[in-house]
C-alpha cells in the first residue's frame, strides 16, 4: 500500500445540510464484491472520523488493467497496485471569471459553501490484487478488502504514512476502525501476525 494516493490536503469534515453518502461502482469482473456491505463500513468509517453533513465520496472496484493505467498516470508506476487514493477539496469559493465579466450585469451573490456537499474524493481497489496478495498482508480476501477500504478513506481525508510516525498512527486508526466495523472486536490471530499494526 506504499502507492496509495496520487494527492493528499487535509479538508473541512463538514458539509451542508444532509448525510455523507458512499456512491459505489464495481467496474470489474473478476471478484464477486458486495457493494452494500463496503458501502457501510465506509459510512462508519467517515462518522467515525467526525465527516458530517452533505459530503460525498466514491468507492470503485476496478479491474488489474484499469488499476495499471491510473497508477502509471497518477503515480507513475507501470503496475497493477492494490489502492489508490484522489482526495478532493471543497468546492471553489472563488470562480474564475468567465467572458462576460466585464459586461455590466449585476454582481452575483456571493457563494456560501454550506449550500454544496462536501466532496470528499475516490477510493479505487484492484480487488485481482487484493486476492492475491492476502496471504501475506492482511491474512484473509475479506480482510485485505477491508484494510484496503481503511487505508483508502484515511488517504482521502487528508492522512499520510510519509513517515515512521505517521505510518504508526496511520495503521493504530486503520486498526480501530477495523476492530470497530469490520470485527467488531480484537483483531483475528491472522490479521495481528501477518499484518502486524502498530496499536499505538
Amino acid at each position: 500500500m506504499a502507492d496509495s494516493h496520487p494527492g493528499n490536503s487535509k479538508q473541512r469534515r463538514v458539509g451542508g445540510d444532509g448525510d455523507p453518502e458512499i456512491f459505489m461502482a464495481n467496474e470489474q469482473s473478476d471478484v464477486e464484491i458486495d457493494l452494500a456491505r463496503w458501502q457501510q463500513l465506509a459510512l462508519d468509517v467517515l462518522n467515525a472520523e467526525g465527516v458530517r453533513g452533505a459530503a460525498e465520496m466514491t468507492v470503485m472496484f476496478v479491474d488489474a488493467s484499469t488499476m495499471t493505467e491510473m497508477n502509471t498516470q497518477y503515480m507513475g508506476n507501470a503496475y497493477a497496485t492494490d489502492v489508490l487514493s484522489f482526495p478532493l477539496d471543497a468546492v471553489e469559493a472563488i470562480r474564475s471569471p468567465g467572458p462576460g465579466a466585464l459586461s455590466k450585469t449585476p454582481e452575483p451573490a456571493p457563494l456560501d459553501l454550506a449550500d454544496f456537499p462536501l466532496l470528499l474524493g475516490d477510493v479505487v481497489i484492484c480487488p485481482s490484487v487484493a486476492v492475491e496478495q492476502a496471504p501475506r498482508h492482511a491474512g484473509t480476501i475479506d480482510d485485505e478488502f477491508a484494510l484496503l477500504l481503511v487505508h483508502g478513506i484515511l488517504h482521502v481525508l487528508g492522512d499520510d504514512h510519509d513517515t515512521p510516525e505517521a505510518e504508526a498512527k496511520m495503521h493504530a486508526r486503520e486498526r480501530k476502525h477495523l476492530e470497530a466495523f469490520h470485527w467488531c472486536g480484537d483483531a483475528p490471530i491472522n490479521f495481528r501476525h501477518i499484518q502486524e499494526i502498530p496499536t499505538s
